[in-house]
């Protein structure tokens, strides 16, 4: 096993880095990345920087951001799952929710449908911290999604800044407990 770390460690460097994280992650025998207690799934996300606290990913290596993997229910398809969480996205409120994401939301790479991927992009008010911070602009966070065989991979990250003052957090478990109320395994972020 010792072995294989140097390998999937610089296994992006031997495949050409224009075809992307999923198709470089393919190229890594399924045996390896088992052996090091993971699945191709999990790691098609990105990881959050070392020690950040505002980023939260079920990519992360370190327990600091982790976040377990969303399990649609039993008997439930990929094509349903999908279904399923398209509702729950859409049912987060433009207004936003628990004092975060009063700017909005709006989706960027909307291909759920058809390859299992999207990213979101959640706007900030306009409040003191990003008249003073941010140049008078809202602040802009990324939630990236990857639909899997029986489960979800989840990235949420603000673009700026060492904290996040718990945003991610609200935004996440906002979207798992809809979820948790349509039978999905999807637990909070404590």
């Amino acid at each position: 096993m010792a072995a294989a770390l140097p390998l999937l460690a610089t296994c992006s460097l031997l495949v050409d880095p224009s075809i992307g994280r999923r198709a470089a992650l393919a190229t890594v025998p399924a045996g390896i990345v088992a052996a090091l207690g993971g699945t191709r799934e999990a790691r098609a996300l990105s990881p959050c920087p070392p020690g950040a606290n505002n980023c939260l990913s079920t990519a992360a290596s370190s327990p600091v951001g982790k976040l377990a993997t969303w399990k649609f229910p039993k008997g439930m398809d990929k094509a349903a799952a999908i279904d399923s969480l398209e509702k729950v996205l859409d049912s987060y409120p433009q207004a936003g929710q628990a004092d975060v994401d009063k700017g909005g939301w709006s989706r960027v790479d909307d291909k759920l449908a058809s390859a299992g991927y999207a990213r979101l992009e959640f706007r900030s008010g306009l409040g003191n911290m990003a008249r003073f911070f941010n140049g008078g602009k809202p602040f802009v966070d990324d939630l990236e999604l990857s639909v899997e065989d029986g489960f979800a991979c989840i990235r949420s990250s603000s673009r700026v800044g060492d904290s996040d003052l718990g945003v991610n957090k609200k935004r996440v478990n906002f979207i798992a407990a809809a979820l948790r109320s349509s039978g999905w395994d999807a637990p909070d972020v404590q």
